[in-house]
């Protein structure tokens, strides 16, 4: 029988992560959680939370490949991952009815699964709504995939991105489906909140509505020899378009994740869990 996973890469998430993970507890067999040395309360968070739920691993590492080690052992079974990062916030009913319809072989016919995003740079948790822009236009960043679709998948920097996949007959890394092409927000049910643009942790700030740095733009590689490797590793991996926009000045968020226009939703789908 089909099984649903979740990976989850966090560093320093402590005002989300527990919304994050709650949002997918109930319908996941299991979650494989990699801390990139949190220094803010994420650890303690997930801690909290791996006493509560047996099904929630959680490992401290410096090395995000950690994060796709776990998942290795999918391949070729009827085994969907989904991605959830420390600003991606799944609607919990959704998540329900997009499994029964994985369990009943849905989707079997494609390696990955898109759906709407809500690219939010305002959420009013009193009033239960959230603003911002949709994917599309604005570019998805829903990851759910399907890993009976593989023979094998190593070598990834971090977990579900490029590295080795060796696909079976009828599959290759573009089969794939965008349900936000075929169903309205509202009836899409692998629709996703991502307040990427919100602060996410207690310890850092950034500029309002801008969203965080990413590690390479920011410097945070580890000392010595070992953080050299580990920089020119994760500098080959990065988008040459987000390259290419930091060099003329321009905000890579803002391009590909304020497309069209901006819009309010109701967010209470996506905020209804109460936090420790």
């Amino acid at each position: 029988m089909a099984r649903l996973v979740a990976s989850v890469l966090v560093r320093n998430e402590d005002v989300f992560i527990e919304r994050a993970i709650r949002n997918v507890a109930a319908v996941c067999d299991k979650i494989h959680v990699v801390d990139q040395e949190s220094t803010d309360r994420t650890g303690e968070i997930l801690r909290s939370l791996a006493r509560e739920l047996d099904h929630l691993d959680v490992v401290r590492s410096s090395d995000a490949s950690d994060s796709h080690r776990a998942l290795e052992e999918y391949a070729g079974t009827e085994t969907w991952v989904l991605g959830v990062d420390g600003d991606e916030l799944y609607d919990q009913r959704g998540l329900v009815e997009l499994k029964a319809q994985l369990l009943g072989g849905a989707h079997a016919d494609v390696f990955r699964l898109k759906g709407h995003v809500l690219n939010s740079d305002e959420l009013d948790l009193e009033a239960g709504t959230a603003s911002g822009y949709l994917a599309p236009p604005s570019r998805p960043v829903t990851k759910l995939f399907n890993m009976a679709a593989l023979e094998s998948w190593t070598g990834c920097l971090e977990r579900l991105h490029g590295g080795e996949p060796m696909f079976r007959s009828g599959y290759d890394w573009d089969s794939m489906r965008y349900l936000s092409e075929e169903r309205d927000w509202d009836a899409d049910p692998l629709r996703l909140l991502h307040v990427c643009f919100l602060r996410r942790s207690s310890v850092e700030d950034h500029e309002p509505g801008r969203g965080r740095p990413s590690l390479w733009e920011t410097g945070e590689f580890r000392r010595g020899l070992g953080g050299l490797l580990k920089k020119h590793r994760y500098l080959r991996h990065v988008d040459p378009r987000i390259r290419e926009y930091n060099k003329q000045g321009r905000n890579w968020k803002d391009e590909w994740y304020r497309r069209g226009s901006r819009v309010t939703i109701d967010a209470t789908p996506f905020i209804g869990v109460r936090p420790l």
